[in-house]
């Protein structure tokens, strides 16, 4: 037997269909018989390299536990109190977030824009939303559940690096917004809100028009009263520094040297 396997001869054929088939032959000296062992191999597979992920994408599509949602201005999306289920992100529009005490007194904690996360909270083990969520104007929102959040944080370096960016800037934004609210007057943080609702200091171009904001909302973010922010409110606009109708506000870049004076 083992002169026979040494006389044996192996090749080896390829099929389009079956992939390589593995035959030995050999021939026994003494009968001249030949005897034929054919192992079929399966074909080898391509390897398919799954696309690169897209997060412009993933934030502005619907898709497997994340849907798109679309609200009219002054819409609550969701309510303080609410169980925190969803991470949200502003794909147009604006929102409001505030938070009422317990004898019923309303403070705005902020006010966000496209390209903005809230929501976020359910990360971080909160079963309910701590602010109320309102739209200031027609608004679309990208609904994340909490389970495909973690799981693209966690497998998406593009889509975790985007959001710890976002989270950053949440938190010098809390920063500087307690140091303006200890250190400066009421016109430099009316002033400084303004600027911020006209998003200057973002990547994208600030808006010079804004939609009409009531002096009562105004007065709950700066921290002062109304009569004030109407006494500012004229102050700059004899000034230059801003115009406004009944419908919108008008930003002049000017409006940051009321921030900047000392």
């Amino acid at each position: 037997m083992l002169s026979a396997i040494r006389h044996g001869l192996f090749n080896i054929e390829q099929s389009a269909e079956s992939g390589s088939v593995l035959r030995w032959d050999y021939m026994m000296s003494s009968a001249a018989a030949r005897v034929s062992v054919i192992v079929r191999r399966s074909p080898q597979k391509a390897k398919s390299k799954s696309p690169a992920f897209d997060v412009k994408l993933f934030l502005d599509s619907a898709g497997l536990g994340r849907k798109v949602g679309k609200f009219r201005g002054k819409e609550t999306v969701f309510a303080q109190g609410d169980p925190a289920k969803n991470v949200m992100y502003i794909q147009e529009g604006g929102v409001k977030l505030t938070v009422v005490n317990e004898v019923g007194r309303e403070a705005v904690v902020a006010i966000l824009g496209p390209g903005d996360f809230f929501g976020e909270g359910c990360l971080a083990g909160q079963s309910r939303c701590m602010a109320t969520a309102t739209t200031v104007a027609p608004t679309t929102v990208l609904v994340i559940e909490k389970d495909e959040m973690i799981r693209a944080l966690h497998e998406e370096h593009e889509f975790s690096d985007r959001f710890i960016a976002h989270m950053l800037g949440r938190n010098i934004r809390v920063e500087e917004d307690l140091i303006d609210q200890l250190f400066n007057s009421s016109e430099k943080r009316l002033a400084r809100t303004l600027l911020l609702l006209a998003r200057y200091g973002k990547q994208d171009e600030p808006q010079m028009m804004l939609p009409k904001v009531s002096q009562e909302m105004l007065a709950e973010m700066v921290g002062t009263t109304r009569p004030r922010v109407n006494f500012f409110m004229n102050k700059f606009r004899k000034l230059g520094l801003i115009q406004y109708n009944n419908s919108q506000v008008h930003i002049n870049k000017s409006l940051l040297s009321v921030v900047l004076h000392d």
